[in-house]
């Protein structure tokens, strides 16, 4: 007798509803676990945030969407809002990519890869980190879709559509044009897409990108002085071996982040050992011959493309993140596994699918709780980050009369005073100031500022890059301060100076 169980049922006969479930507890998941248990922003977030707060534009910010988003989410909701927001792109783009592989191999193996993606750890942890990366991850599989409704399907209404994402698309990562030059490609590699160029909505689409590129003439300001040391180094001999060494770690990385699609295969496919009993069997039609083109196509060129790239630019991670690269693994492996699917030990792949739900939460959690008190973890988002933007912002009104404006010295405590403090002040960088234009020296003496730094112990000195920033720096006692989970952790001292603000002459 073939045990079949609820979930092979439910692929059968109800697979948008297992679509719903697994994506919807992935977005809840890591909606409440960052509302709930972190301190304080992930990673770069609170960078992300400081630069939202200024609504600018130029080489210093990029395309600047995923910044402006983030912070009108942050005015709507606060934290909880930009967690939101981040989930949301995660459930935008699984439901892209439902619905490409749902046009490419039908409903079942659609539902299918959607359980896959769990098993890549991308979308995990760091999908609680909004930014770009997220960002294009949501857009780009929309893309992919409308691209496949126009190409594949001959839909040409969807070339406008595809025009408008690619122009959101520019706004929001620098590897925009990569991406869109791989679909430039294809178009061009393939007699369906050369057909396609005969009518006028794809040129309606390649207008719609044109304009948006014109931005990019602002962030790409001096960008053709900085390839000419590029250049040299691409021509050095001697780096030869380590830019390969460096372009293998990244695809390396990559490959590891699929781990939990190997788990889940090897389980239901019955490796090493297949179990005597039959499995039931998911079976779809045969795809077309542009449809297994297409997916093999982009489920390796953006990884291959923008690695190199990185290694071009010097890069020691993927530019642009690597969310994006990667939505069209989990289709790659179901049409690897072919047209009909045998699904050994359900119950185990059920509960493994359930841990790997589950289980980076929990980790994330425990790490949080419990790390400070047996490992002494010193965690990022274990900072009290509300008590010393609540301390510094009173201390400078106290003494300069009006409220904070500006922030600067150690970058990441920097963008959480500027985050929580009740002024919203600017943040400058000191030590690259290219990167914060919008503040000068002058806007320092005019509005004053406060320098902030990790001290080890109660000494008044500066580390020395803050002392050759600041010559005339005035410190302040350090303040000690309490971390939300102490544990066994040091103490937590936090050097500080006031620069008041000059009277107008």
């Amino acid at each position: 007798m073939i045990y079949v169980s609820i979930i092979v049922e439910a692929l059968r006969s109800r697979p948008v509803l297992v679509f719903w479930l697994a994506a919807l507890a992935q977005a809840v998941l890591w909606t409440l676990v960052p509302s709930l248990f972190y301190a304080v922003p992930p990673g770069d977030l609170p960078h992300v945030l400081a630069l939202g707060h200024e609504l600018r534009l130029g080489p210093a910010v990029g395309p600047p969407l995923a910044y402006w988003l983030a912070e009108f989410a942050f005015r709507l909701g606060g934290m909880f809002g930009v967690y939101l927001l981040s989930q949301l792109c995660v459930l935008t783009a699984f439901w892209g990519v439902f619905t490409l592989s749902r046009a490419l191999f039908g409903r079942t193996h659609a539902a299918m890869v959607v359980m896959l993606l769990v098993g890549i750890a991308l979308y995990s942890v760091p999908s609680a980190e909004f930014g770009p990366p997220i960002l294009a991850m949501a857009i780009w599989s929309l893309m992919l879709l409308h691209y496949w409704r126009a190409l594949g399907e001959g839909r040409r209404r969807f070339w406008y559509v595809l025009g408008i994402e690619a122009a959101l698309l520019v706004m929001t990562t620098p590897v925009a044009l990569v991406l869109i030059g791989l679909l430039v490609v294809f178009t061009v590699g393939t007699a369906r897409g050369r057909a396609t160029l005969d009518v006028a909505e794809p040129w309606v689409a390649i207008i719609a990108v044109i304009g948006a590129l014109i931005p990019v003439l602002f962030w790409l300001d001096g960008v053709f002085d900085r390839l000419l040391p590029i250049g040299a180094r691409l021509l050095d001999g001697g780096t030869r071996d380590g830019n390969i060494a460096a372009w293998g770690r990244m695809l390396v990385t990559l490959l590891v982040a699929h781990a939990g699609i190997g788990v889940l295969v090897l389980l239901a496919s019955g490796w090493p050992r297949a179990p005597k009993a039959d499995a039931p069997r998911l079976k779809r039609t045969e795809p077309e011959a542009l449809a297994v083109s297409f997916t093999i196509f982009f489920a390796l060129t953006p990884a291959l493309a923008v690695t190199i790239l990185s290694v071009i630019v010097g890069g020691s991670a993927p530019l642009g993140g690597s969310a994006p690269l990667v939505l069209l693994s989990a289709p790659a492996v179901i049409l690897a596994c072919g047209n009909t699917i045998p699904l050994h030990r359900q119950r185990m792949t059920l509960y493994a699918w359930s841990g790997l739900l589950l289980a980076p939460a929990g980790l994330a959690i425990a790490a949080m709780l419990a790390g400070p008190w047996t490992l002494g973890l010193d965690l990022k988002i274990n900072l009290p980050a509300a008590e010393i933007s609540q301390f510094v912002g009173d201390n400078f009104e106290r003494r300069a009369g009006k409220p904070l404006a500006i922030v600067t010295g150690d970058r990441q405590l920097a963008a959480l005073v500027s985050l929580r403090a009740p002024s919203r002040p600017g943040v400058y960088d000191a030590a690259a100031p290219e990167r914060t234009p919008w503040i000068s020296n002058a806007d320092i003496a005019r509005d004053g500022a406060v320098v902030l730094w990790v001290a080890t112990d109660t000494r008044r000195t500066p580390p020395e890059d803050i002392r050759r920033q600041f010559p005339d720096l005035v410190p302040e006692q350090p303040r000690l301060f309490e971390r939300p989970v102490q544990g066994l952790l040091p103490k937590l001292w936090i050097g500080w100076a006031v620069i008041r603000p000059k009277p107008a002459s």
